[in-house]
């Protein structure tokens, strides 16, 4: 019994770590689209058209 809950643990710890480091991830590419979409909107248009609102 001891050995399946220390298992249980183990597993419970390794899909935590997964899914931080794939929601790092995620937030990278995020955070990449926003600087871009950032870079973009101060081009040609200069703040006349915006594609959100804030």
């Amino acid at each position: 019994m001891l050995v399946l809950l220390a298992l249980l643990l183990v597993l419970l710890f390794f899909g935590l770590g997964f899914t931080l480091h794939a929601l790092w991830i995620v937030a990278v590419i995020l955070f990449v689209f926003w600087v871009i979409g950032f870079a973009v909107g101060r081009g040609a248009s200069a703040g006349s058209r915006r594609w959100y609102r804030w």
